[in-house]
């Protein structure tokens, strides 16, 4: 059967991530159970649209997600992060249409566009190392620069234009207020209309060494939310919220000399502002790195490090009486079988909530993700 639908151009995928966390010192409590067991499930179809109806250097893609519990992982009641010590954490949720979207190229080959309901945070400031909760790291701010107000699942379109495969420029426009649990029609064309605004650019430079070359992408990006917004302090809303993001990955040495080979040492990097009248984080970076096959004969393992900082505005909130809260990430992904993979994390948050109420917590966890 499976073969059957590759060979007509359609491949289908489903997996189930379940995680364990526990704070076992500091925070606002270790004694909490809430939220501790969180996990999600993932339905994805992807069609190729040449082999099934001619449509060149097309494809049709389908994602719907469900998770389990209460709580949006155990933040609320035994951390108080800013940002999340588990990105993965979505409630209870029974099955949800998350992308549906259109993606192909117009003209020629370097022009490509993207249109219908999709993340946004999978297209813009995609970094090899740090861009999958269910793989990499957890925390959030490991995963995602908390410092671009990306929406939830949105109608939008992307285009892009890669005129050689070393540099490209793309630009979105997306429903800025969507609610990912919806088809994002109310919230795209109904009531107020406002989309965010997101431009990026960057190159992929040649570095080569004794393995071939070592692959890697430099970024910079600006967006623009119209919505009227402010920070916690504030009684006035301001529109236009805007800001700017720095990112890059490189991979710095290689094991061997494949090209498609991902077994050696990597490294990200991230920085955002946004404005500090209209949030409380305008200032964040984060740097890392990634070594894959780090142990002899265990080719797919990988381990990553990750360190996070995230600067409150001066005009932020009183309740912040810390300047910053600071994440530590070290994960080892073990791909136990093809298709499972057990993951052990261990977090030390700094300032969690970024005020004296909560003592730097560390937490530890292990995620287990199985695909079918």
């Amino acid at each position: 059967m499976s073969d059957r639908l590759e060979n007509n151009g359609i491949e289908a995928g489903f997996s189930i991530t379940n995680i364990y966390q526990q704070n076992i010192k500091g925070g606002l409590s270790t004694h909490r159970q809430a939220g501790r067991n969180s996990g999600s499930f993932d339905l994805e179809i992807l069609t190729d649209l040449e082999k099934t109806i001619g449509f060149k250097d097309a494809s049709f893609y389908i994602h719907g997600e469900g998770g389990w519990t209460d709580t949006e992982g155990i933040d609320a009641v035994a951390i108080g992060s800013i940002f999340g010590i588990n990105a993965d954490a979505k409630g209870n949720r029974s099955f949800d249409i998350i992308e549906c979207f259109y993606e192909g190229t117009i003209l020629d080959d370097s022009l490509k566009i993207m249109a219908g309901k999709f993340d946004l945070t999978c297209v813009f400031d995609e970094i090899a190392y740090a861009d999958c909760e269910c793989t990499q790291f957890m925390n959030a701010a490991l995963v995602d620069n908390p410092t671009i107000p990306f929406p939830e699942y949105c109608l939008g379109a992307v285009l892009k234009y890669e005129p050689v495969e070393s540099f490209y420029i793309m630009g979105s426009i997306a429903d800025a207020q969507a609610d990912g649990r919806e088809t994002g029609f109310r919230t795209t064309f109904y009531s107020e209309d406002y989309f965010l605004y997101i431009f990026e650019t960057g190159f992929r430079p040649e570095i080569q060494s004794s393995k071939g070359t070592l692959p890697g992408t430099y970024r910079i990006g600006f967006w623009n939310d119209p919505q009227p917004k402010a920070n916690s302090d504030s009684t006035k809303n301001y529109r236009d919220d805007i800001g700017f993001y720095l990112s890059c990955d490189q991979m710095l040495m290689k094991e061997n000399s494949q090209n498609q080979d991902k077994q050696g040492l990597g490294a990200f990097l991230r920085y955002g502002y946004a404005d500090d009248k209209k949030n409380d984080i305008n200032n964040f970076w984060s740097v890392g790195l990634q070594y894959q096959g780090i142990v002899d004969g265990r080719d797919d393992d990988v381990i990553g490090a990750g360190f996070a900082q995230g600067y409150l505005s001066d005009n932020a909130s009183t309740t912040y009486t810390e300047d910053y809260e600071s994440a530590l990430e070290l994960y080892y992904n073990a791909s136990v079988t093809p298709w499972i993979n057990i993951s052990p994390s261990f977090q030390y948050i700094t300032n969690p909530g970024a005020n004296d109420i909560a003592g730097d917590a560390v937490v530890v966890g292990l995620r287990a993700q199985i695909l079918f």
